[in-house]
């Protein structure tokens, strides 16, 4: 029998890391990888080689901002926050995914 995946459904990374700072704050990466398994009951697991990427580009973007900081370990990590843009753009994540779950249960209930 297949295993299930617990990767995160491609598309789906900006909505969680945004709304993960939006809910938690400013973040490290660890901690916003842990953060989306915590509150998803270690459904949804994020790969350090996919996170770091979409967060370097969600700062391009302007919808993040980033400083470094200390972490509880005592270790220097740069932590990620919010922009106002971040904010914006969190809300059309949300639409985009409410849209998509939306024909996904029409098209699961029409077969």
């Amino acid at each position: 029998m297949p295993k299930p995946k617990n990767d995160v459904l491609q598309g789906t990374l900006t909505l969680l890391v945004l709304r993960a700072l939006e809910a938690a704050g400013p973040l490290h990466g660890y901690a916003i990888t842990s953060h989306i398994q915590r509150v998803s009951a270690d459904l949804l697991r994020v790969e350090e080689g996919s996170l770091y990427p979409a967060l370097h580009r969600m700062e391009d973007e302007g919808w993040l901002r980033s400083a470094w900081g200390t972490t509880e370990k005592n270790r220097q990590a740069r932590f990620y926050s919010l922009t106002a843009e971040g904010r914006r753009q969190l809300g059309v994540e949300r639409e985009s995914w409410a849209r998509l779950t939306k024909g996904v249960g029409r098209a699961l209930r029409y077969t």
